[in-house]
């Protein structure tokens, strides 16, 4: 442990039950933040309470109780308890890790602005969340102490959009956890493959929540379009949350019946390296992105990965990815392109292996620790 970090309280009580993106990056952090020594309590969901013990067992958790259940609940538990939980526990910063932050925290604060397509792209979302998350987006950039984003694109789209003040942002990249996402052994893939009655099919796959920004629909039409012709066609596996976008169906009853399209739901973590690892190429065609974890984490599975070059996603896959643009053409055209040359595939797993090495969660919580003790430094600064 390290003397002289600041105790921080990290609010993990907004995490929901089934990990997405925003949990992972929690939980990840939590782990890495305990086994480089950090001083750290933890709030968090009862339900969350033996998990957390198990990923920071050096740290302090403390389950919030009942009243947190919901998002009202919580959101009144995070304005009134919280500050006063962060007293009791003398932490001198808390760390509210997903957009909204205690109005009447005391000490200094840091909190996690996930993405600006809230702004940039609010059609995007559905009107309820987007005012939700621009308005504590708002209130964040005015009263945390420092903010911390998950790539550059996130924070040149918050100073250009909202006019956020630049020296407050912090610049963190997510990790990828290799114990999870690794090159899949022949065992896993087959094991997938069972679940999903594939046989010796190969698959084109898709992970994430099936929302607008994911662009699944030009996804799901660029597929039928790029193997209508193919003798060697592949299925195409949606995996992920059902979420609300109301084109994918229209979308789906658009393929012909000789194209198959499968949709598996949630995959479960320990199936995940199979699953991206065993595809012949992972398509992740996203409108807009504040980092793109599940391209990251199929690329450290040696996935063959196709994004497109919208906000942080050229940021993640560097020269490792293929890129195409956001409409059915071209992700057709990219998809073609890929299926048609297995020596590129090959290469850009091999491209795609290395540079997900270059993001680590340790390297993720060393920034944090970072962003914790200036901070902290601010905030006693601005007291004086």
């Amino acid at each position: 442990m390290h003397r002289g970090d600041p105790h921080v309280l990290v609010d993990a009580t907004a995490v929901p039950a089934d990990r997405g993106g925003v949990g992972r990056y929690v939980d990840s952090l939590l782990g890495a933040l305990d086994r480089a020594g950090a001083r750290m309590s933890v709030a968090c969901q009862p339900r969350d309470a033996a998990l957390y013990d198990s990923i920071a067992p050096r740290s302090r958790i403390v389950p919030a109780g009942e009243a947190v259940a919901t998002r009202t609940a919580r959101l009144s538990w995070e304005q009134t308890t919280l500050p006063r939980l962060a007293r009791r526990l003398g932490a001198r910063v808390v760390h509210s890790p997903h957009y909204t932050v205690p109005l009447a925290n005391a000490g200094a604060s840091v909190v996690t602005l996930h993405d600006a397509t809230f702004f940039t792209d609010s059609g995007l979302h559905s009107p309820v969340k987007a005012g939700f998350f621009r308005s504590w987006t708002r209130a964040a950039l005015r009263r945390a102490t420092v903010c911390v984003v998950p790539s550059r694109a996130t924070s040149n789209e918050l100073v250009r959009t909202v006019g956020a003040d630049r020296s407050r942002l912090r610049v963190m990249y997510h990790g990828v956890d290799p114990g999870r996402f690794h090159p899949p052994t022949p065992e896993e893939v087959a094991a997938v493959r069972r679940e999903l009655s594939l046989g010796d099919q190969p698959y084109v796959a898709f992970l994430g929540t099936l929302e607008p920004r994911k662009n699944v629909p030009a996804l799901i039409r660029g597929f039928a379009e790029a193997t209508a012709r193919r003798s060697d066609r592949p299925a195409l596996v949606l995996a992920g949350q059902s979420g609300w976008d109301t084109e994918v169906e229209a979308a789906l009853e658009s393929v012909p019946h000789r194209i198959r399209v499968i949709r598996s739901g949630y995959i479960p973590a320990e199936s995940l390296a199979g699953f991206l690892g065993g595809a012949a190429v992972v398509a992740y065609p996203s409108i807009g992105e504040g980092f793109g974890l599940p391209a990251l984490e199929a690329m450290a599975c040696g996935a063959p990965v196709l994004t497109t070059r919208r906000l942080s996603l050229p940021e993640v896959g560097g020269d490792a990815v293929a890129y195409c643009g956001v409409r059915e053409h071209q992700i057709a055209h990219g998809l073609s392109t890929l299926l048609d040359d297995p020596a590129r595939r090959a290469e850009l797993s091999a491209a795609a292996q290395q540079r997900a090495k270059e993001f680590t969660w340790e390297a993720c919580a060393a920034s944090h620790r970072e962003a914790y003790a200036h901070a902290e430094y601010l905030h006693r600064k601005r007291r004086r």
